[in-house]
């Protein structure tokens, strides 16, 4: 390795103030949403529902989310409008009739 191609303390501080004047224009772009987000272990102590209830709620559409690698998130105004919609009941399920059939 010769000399020129040490890279020393002044070089990457001249390097981030170069990245960030770079990324400024981004930053200022970008308003603050304050937006809060979640994990599943969240969800699941809010709801109080185990990880295959919250699994049925993303399959079937009731619960949007976001997935990012291996990680779900949802959005905390998400979560706060599934707890004060209105409840949903199950289908009352019906006692199975029972045919009558005669012995001749």
């Amino acid at each position: 390795m010769t000399p020129d191609e040490l890279i020393t303390k002044k070089d990457l501080e001249q390097f981030k103030q170069e990245l960030f004047a770079m990324l400024q224009p981004f930053k200022d772009s970008q308003a603050p949403t304050g937006q809060k987000w979640l994990k599943n272990e969240d969800v699941k102590k809010i709801l109080n529902v185990s990880n295959g209830t919250i699994q049925n709620l993303r399959v079937n559409g009731s619960l949007p989310f976001t997935k990012i690698g291996g990680l779900y998130f949802y959005k905390q105004e998400d979560i706060e409008k599934m707890l004060s919609g209105p409840e949903k009941k199950s289908p009352s399920k019906r006692p199975a009739q029972r045919k009558n059939k005669l012995l001749t």
